[in-house]
């Protein structure tokens, strides 16, 4: 049973790299977290006890990223250069997810424009989502 009130249409879990257990182990993440699009039109993604929720219409597109390294992605945590979070639970691939209005702080002192996830089907949700149009 899930953690949080989602009727869920479709469910991304995370994709948790077995090396980093010990560093995510403070999160608390559970087989329930990841992203889940629910049948009320809502963007849900969870990491642990943290939730970030907006409606699906807010969602203005997607698109796999890769590479990253372990000090930068793993974890729950804001990005350096803009007010981006992240979800993160391995290094190989995950889904920034772009908004057209800044969802409410999960961590920090700002808005989020978006939120990068590693799920474990990365090129499935973003086909869900809908590519990012570049600006």
């Amino acid at each position: 049973m899930s953690r949080f009130t989602v009727t869920t249409t479709r469910f991304f879990p995370l994709e948790v790299d077995r090396r980093y257990r010990a560093l995510l182990a403070p999160f608390r993440l559970s087989p329930d977290d990841g992203v889940c699009l629910t049948d009320d039109d809502r963007f849900v993604a969870t990491f642990g006890r943290m939730k970030l929720d907006t409606p699906l219409a807010n969602v203005t597109g997607a698109h796999v990223t890769t590479g990253y390294r372990w000090w930068k992605a793993i974890g729950a945590r804001l990005s350096l250069a803009d007010d981006g979070l992240t979800f993160g639970s391995n290094t190989a691939a995950g889904v920034c997810v772009h908004f057209a209005e800044r969802v409410p702080k999960v961590i920090g002192f700002r808005d989020h424009s978006a939120v990068t996830i590693t799920v474990a089907d990365p090129h499935g949700l973003v086909e869900v989502l809908g590519e990012e149009v570049p600006r």
